[in-house]
């Protein structure tokens, strides 16, 4: 029961930090040592599909590693659907401290993936500057034309659950960039239930063929990979910086003016170009709160069940 409970929690915190554009839950994962037992379960449901074809419903439950899924998902579903409206005021109201606190998860969690890889050459080397680029082009791109009908939803669904199983990429910021992040929000909190079905569909197809290639190069290639998501993560960091000069806005379905393409300045330079404060203290507090957080979390997790293993709910 106990390790029921922590899976639930984690994923809460995965929910709660799919919400956010420029977050990733895969960087939770990652972070509480469920990362790699995760791909494993997701990309075992075609077998477990099989399986449940031929009947054998126990031997597909444990190849899915379902009760392990199952916990987690309804941690995931319900942050999401819970706190989807105080993510999105705590975003309009304190966005500078969130992203603060959000800057120092990520650097903690890109120590800690760095401890991971065992050896430093040239393949390594290349990989993580490959990893920084993307996700560096993907913080500072401009809006993508993405269309607003169900097949639109579809395959922002399968594009975006690629990005969130990937430490350092946010769904969420890639369903913005697609126009497609507030619609989405909307269908959320009115329980739009053909849009939500639609994009449930898109993310099943997406993680099912992308949980397979990541499960396949963490096995095959584990350092360059590890060398790649550590790129991923450190480029993401100019999303999360929390002073930023805002370039371009869009309006939302409420007809309010939000941010859509910005860029990373100093908190001097903040307060010239906003005239409003910094808020340099409090920004510095909650990024340091955070790193401790995530280091804590990562010593808890150890303790439990060993360094980067996740805890068993069978």
């Amino acid at each position: 029961m106990k390790a029921a409970i922590l899976l639930f929690l984690k994923g809460l915190a995965m929910g709660a930090a799919d919400i956010v554009p420029g977050v990733s839950g895969g960087t939770i994962a990652f972070i509480t040592g469920i990362y790699e037992r995760l791909l494993g379960a997701i990309s075992q449901a075609p077998k477990a599909g099989w399986w449940l074809v031929q009947g054998q419903f126990a031997k597909a439950w444990h190849t899915l590693d379902a009760n392990f899924l199952l916990v987690l998902f309804a941690g995931i579903v319900t942050s999401v659907f819970s706190l989807a409206g105080l993510i999105h005021w705590l975003l309009q109201q304190h966005g500078l401290l969130l992203w603060a606190f959000f800057f120092g998860l990520i650097v903690a969690s890109c120590w800690l993936v760095a401890k991971q890889v065992q050896r430093w050459h040239w393949p390594q080397f290349l990989f993580l500057l490959l990893g920084i680029g993307l996700a560096a082009y993907i913080s500072l791109a401009a809006h993508i034309s993405w269309g607003s009908g169900l097949l639109a939803v579809f395959f922002a669904g399968a594009i975006a659950i690629c990005a969130m199983i990937l430490p350092g990429i946010s769904g969420s910021f890639l369903l913005v960039l697609m126009g497609m992040y507030d619609s989405i929000i909307s269908a959320v909190k009115s329980l739009d239930v053909v849009t939500l079905g639609v994009f449930a569909l898109g993310c099943l197809t997406g993680i099912l063929l992308f949980a397979h290639v990541l499960k396949f190069t963490m096995q095959h290639y584990r350092e360059v990979t590890l060398s790649f998501l550590l790129g991923i993560m450190l480029g993401s960091l100019l999303k999360v910086w929390p002073w930023k000069e805002t370039l371009e806005w869009q309006l939302n379905r409420h007809g309010e003016q939000v941010p859509l393409q910005q860029v990373p300045v100093s908190p001097w330079q903040y307060e010239v170009l906003t005239q409003l404060d910094a808020q340099l203290a409090g920004a510095l507090l909650l990024a340091v709160l955070s790193v401790l957080l995530v280091l804590g979390l990562e010593y808890w997790s150890s303790r439990l069940a060993g360094a980067a293993t996740a805890p068993t709910v069978r």
